[in-house]
């Protein structure tokens, strides 16, 4: 059965609390990884379906964290 849009994936993106880490904003990290704001934005609020490799790499690289620090499996 395929999962509705609004479901949780399981998921959990931490990139609120590592941007806050760093003082940086999601603006600033948008231009710093040329990925638009709203992708990123559904991202932060657990609302992405799916993530591009290239994509990962770049906010990993951008926020100098690990792909775990970013992302976590929830209960």
């Amino acid at each position: 059965m395929a999962r509705k849009a609004d479901e949780p994936t399981g998921v959990h993106c931490r990139l609120d609390e590592l941007l806050d880490e760093r003082g940086m904003t999601l603006t600033e990290l948008s231009r710093a990884v040329d990925i638009t704001f709203a992708n990123l934005s559904a991202l932060k609020n657990d609302r992405g379906r799916a993530i591009r490799f290239s994509t990962l790499t770049a906010i990993c690289r951008a926020l100098d964290c690990e792909i775990g620090d970013l992302l976590v499996l929830e209960d």
